[in-house]
């Protein structure tokens, strides 16, 4: 049987997010798979208020709720990216206003897109 534990798919301190890059992405409106960051982590809370601090100092509106989704790992180049072998979490949240979604994620995740 899979191993479905949520608690395992942050494994870094709340601190780490200041190490993130955050990019800009018009639109992402499938959010069916997206999880609540409180499922995942007992201390979400402290995750959240950096998440949040870091989406508004990038132009983010400040409306939305975070969220986490999971970024499979055969979306990576192993090569290029070997450290991302169980996929990866980043954090997103969907402005209300224009649908325009924020995403914080581990620096150099996303080198082929424009950086905000």
């Amino acid at each position: 049987m899979f191993d479905r534990n949520k608690k395992a798919i942050i494994d870094y301190a709340p601190e780490a997010l200041k190490t993130f890059e955050v990019i800009a992405y018009e639109w992402i409106d499938n959010l069916n798979f997206t999880l609540q960051p409180a499922e995942c982590l007992d201390n979400a809370q402290e995750y959240v208020t950096i998440a949040n601090d870091i989406f508004l100092e990038h132009g983010w509106d400040g409306d939305g709720a975070i969220e986490l989704m999971w970024i499979p790992p055969f979306m990576f180049d192993p090569i290029r990216q070997p450290n991302f072998t169980m996929g990866v979490t980043v954090w997103h949240v969907k402005q209300l206003e224009d649908g325009l979604s924020w995403i914080l994620h581990p620096a150099g995740m996303f080198q082929n897109l424009a950086k905000m």
